[in-house]
Formats: C-alpha cells, sequence, structure tokens
C-alpha cells in the first residue's frame, strides 16, 4: 500500500509510517446545536469530566466540532446519550465546507444519505439544514440501520426519515433530491491508525473491488439526484482507485462538473484529477484527523419532472390528535399511524414523505410519540430525546448516579408525583419513568442499554 501512494500530492512516506507508529491517537466530538447544555454544566458533570466540559481547541472545517485532551469514558457521560454530542472523526466533518459553499442552506433542501450508518454524517447534515429540509437517510444492512436510527433519534430533529434500502431502489425517486452524500464503502486504509485490524485485512484485489461496488452505488443513486443537485462523495481510503479514478469516471460517465473547496486550516491537500477534477485529501501526519478524501460535483444532465404513484398516509383525525398537544409543540406538524405506533412529521414535508413510503422501505420516520391506549399516550423513547419535546411534560433532574442507573435499566426509587415522568440530567432529557404507587417502571430501550458497571471514581 506504502508503494501504491508513492507520486501522490502530499503524501511523504517516512512521516507517513512514523504518524501510524506513533500510537497517537485524536478524540474529536461534534456538539448538538439543538441541545446546548447550559454553561454552569462542570458543577453537575465533575464526577467523571464530561467529554463536553472545557472545549478549547475548535476543529477548523466545522463550526460544531471540537479535539479533546484526552479520550474519556463516553459510555458513562450521560450526555452523550442525550445526544447532545456525537463522537465523531474530525477529518470526516469537512463534510460541512460541501454543503456550506455550494448550497443554499437556509433553503428548504432533500439530502439523501446513502451510506449514513452509523450516523456521524447524518446528524451533521441535519443540524446545517433549515427546519423546512428534508433527510433521509439509508443503510443497506438492516443490523447497522438500527444503530442509525437510535444516533438520529437521540440528535432529535423531527425532519429526518431512515431507510433500510439497497441504492438501485433510489432510481425509482427521479430526480427527488437536492443534494446526495456518498460516504462510500471502501478498503478502510484511511483507518489504520484507528484500527490496526483494518491493515491485516487490506490487498489490492480488495481496493478494486471495492471500486467496482463504488461506481455501482452511484451509477444506481446518480438518477435520484436533480438536475443542478450537488454529489458530495467520499471515503475513507488513500488509494487513487477509490479517490481520483472514481472523481474522472464520475465526470466521464456522467457530465458532471467538479467544484473546488476553500480549504480553512492547514495541511489539507488539494489536488486535480486526470481530468482536471478538484479532489481533497487528509493525511494523519499533516491534519489532525485520521485519512480522508472527498470531492463535490454538480449534476448537468437534463430530469424531467416524474409524477409519483403514492400510497396514502394514515394521518391522525384532529379529535384523536388532541391528547397528544399537551406533549409535544404541534406547530407545523401532523401526527399519522405507522404501524402500531404514532409519529409526528412536518406537514410541510407529508406530500414527500408519501413519495418515499410509496418507493423504499422506511425504518422510521419524524419523532415516534408513542402509541394511544385509552385515549392517553404511553410515550416513544424517542419523543423524550425530542428538540421539539414540549417544555410542560413534567421532568425529574437526577444525579450522576441516578442518570446512570437510568441509562442501565436498572430499578430506582425516586420522590415524584405518580404518572408519566421525563428524566433529565444537567436539565437535558434522558427518557421515560413512570411512576407507580409501589414501584417506578424504567422505559428506556433495553437495546440501548449500559451493560457495563460505572467506574469508581
Amino acid at each position: 500500500m506504502l508503494q501504491s501512494l508513492e507520486g501522490v500530492p502530499g503524501y511523504d512516506r517516512e512521516s507517513f509510517v512514523n504518524v501510524h507508529q506513533s500510537g497517537a491517537q485524536v478524540t474529536s466530538i461534534r456538539l448538538n446545536p439543538a441541545k446546548p447544555v447550559a454553561e454552569d454544566r462542570s458543577d453537575a458533570i465533575s464526577l467523571h469530566k464530561s467529554a463536553v466540559a472545557g472545549l478549547t481547541s475548535p476543529i477548523p472545517w466545522t463550526r460544531y466540532g471540537y479535539y479533546l485532551p484526552q479520550r474519556p469514558s463516553f459510555t458513562f457521560d450521560p450526555l452523550f446519550h442525550a445526544g447532545t454530542y456525537y463522537v465523531q472523526e474530525a477529518s470526516s466533518m469537512f463534510v460541512e465546507q460541501a454543503l456550506v459553499q455550494h448550497c443554499d442552506l437556509a433553503a428548504p433542501l432533500k439530502v439523501l444519505d446513502l451510506c449514513a450508518a452509523p450516523g456521524g454524517k447524518s446528524t451533521h447534515v441535519q443540524s446545517l439544514l433549515s427546519p423546512g429540509s428534508l433527510l433521509v437517510s439509508n443503510e443497506v444492512i438492516k443490523a447497522r440501520a438500527g444503530v442509525l436510527v437510535e444516533n438520529l433519534t437521540k440528535w432529535g430533529g423531527v425532519n429526518c426519515v431512515v431507510t433500510n434500502n439497497d441504492p438501485a431502489h433510489f432510481g425509482r425517486l427521479e430526480g427527488f433530491f437536492d443534494v446526495l452524500v456518498v460516504d462510500a464503502p471502501c478498503s478502510g486504509s484511511g483507518l489504520f491508525r484507528r484500527d490496526p485490524e483494518a491493515i491485516t485485512e487490506w490487498s489490492p484485489s480488495n481496493v478494486d473491488l471495492c471500486q467496482g461496488r463504488q461506481q455501482r452505488i452511484l451509477a444506481d443513486a446518480w438518477p435520484a439526484l436533480k438536475e443542478d443537485g450537488l454529489l458530495v462523495y467520499s471515503t475513507c481510503s488513500y488509494s487513487i482507485e477509490e479517490d481520483e479514478a472514481i472523481l474522472d469516471w464520475l465526470m466521464e460517465t456522467f457530465g458532471c462538473v467538479s467544484l473546488p473547496l476553500q480549504t480553512p486550516g492547514d495541511g489539507i491537500v488539494e489536488i486535480q484529477s486526470g481530468r482536471g477534477g478538484w479532489g481533497y485529501r487528509f493525511f494523519p501526519d499533516r491534519v489532525r484527523g485520521e485519512g480522508f478524501f472527498l470531492a463535490v460535483f454538480r449534476k448537468k444532465d437534463a430530469v424531467s419532472a416524474v409524477r409519483h404513484k403514492v400510497k396514502p398516509l394514515d394521518l391522525l383525525p384532529a379529535k384523536e390528535a388532541a391528547p397528544l398537544a399537551g406533549w409535544i409543540d404541534v406547530e407545523g406538524l401532523r401526527f399519522l399511524r405507522h404501524g402500531q405506533r404514532l409519529l409526528a412529521f412536518p406537514d410541510a414535508l407529508l406530500s414527500d414523505l408519501a413519495i418515499l413510503q410509496s418507493a423504499l422501505y422506511i425504518q422510521s420516520a419524524g419523532t415516534a410519540m408513542g402509541e394511544l391506549i385509552r385515549d392517553k399516550l404511553v410515550p416513544d423513547a424517542a419523543l423524550a430525546l425530542s428538540t421539539r419535546l414540549s417544555p410542560s411534560v413534567p421532568r425529574i433532574d437526577v444525579d450522576f448516579a441516578t442518570a446512570i442507573r437510568f441509562l442501565q435499566r436498572a430499578d430506582l426509587e425516586l420522590d415524584a408525583a405518580k404518572g408519566w415522568q421525563l428524566l433529565a440530567y444537567a436539565g437535558i432529557p434522558l427518557g421515560w419513568v413512570n411512576v407507580l404507587p409501589n414501584r417506578v417502571n424504567n422505559y428506556f430501550p433495553r437495546e440501548w442499554r449500559i451493560r457495563s458497571e460505572a467506574p469508581k471514581p
């Protein structure tokens, strides 16, 4: 692999080898602007020195990202589980520059994150979009789609749809999306420093296999991008076959226009491919981050307007929806049934949801409210974590030890009024408990629970 990179702009073999052999690691997080934590949070979370305390080292190419001086125990930070920040590799946050520099982010956009699990780029993109925008996050592997749902749920946005489809299925949605983000499956050489086992899985034949897969994914999804739409392509590979060669292939095959980017900070390597396309390489000996490649394109093929056949949504009549008004900020939202659950979804995006439902398998959409049983809501975990949750919902602010017990789905003892209560930590909602006369039922999702014991302070 080292030999294959000779001649690549920005590659210095000795420096590259040294940084991989150094054992140095970079930890970075990205804050959720929709879930700000109070400035006095450090007193409430001093026991485990939460990752979001005392951030002083911003990542130059994103407004929300920060480097940490060391890697804390994220598992035992309640604010991590509450979705106030996401642990993400710093280089991959460069996707923000593609959108900021080449999109009108104040306008309502329809964005598809095609290879989205576990959710780093999706949560990032959601934070950048206007409230009237739609984000569709797709993952082809069903088990990974579940992790994607969890992370987007904790992020709290109401304008997201998670799908579990092959890229070819999106060809049914011709000209539907304004932006297509493809963080393509790759040979993974950019992660060698973080994951040494990836070295043993690398081979030239695997690079060739990945290149073919990347071309298929892009070709299958290309019809879904509208004329003048934006494609953001990225990999965590150093290989020319998966980076510059794909850039040239896209320009030759689809006639799209490669777009340059301004590069905040030092160390990002700007390259030009054989066909004159612009690409951006991240090397860990040049930037504080792992290996990454990104390129941006404007689609220029004409796309005719397509009238999609749609199945009607199962909207909840106003009378049945009345009991939900005290739980969520209902402005601009409608309620619909999805199986046994009720969902809240932006009214302005319902026609788009109907089209998606007719063409794709939807794993989740909007904010799951819960179930209505005898005109009373049994609230869903997603409602507790939603940024649209009503401030009038009864809540209990708990200490660190109680928050961890809740996240472990352990038994709790609370002195609280009977009925449904929102548990919060440092003012940020975590989830639901139901206080009964002789016990407290913990409703934190079993599949999300912390499975280990907290370290002693």
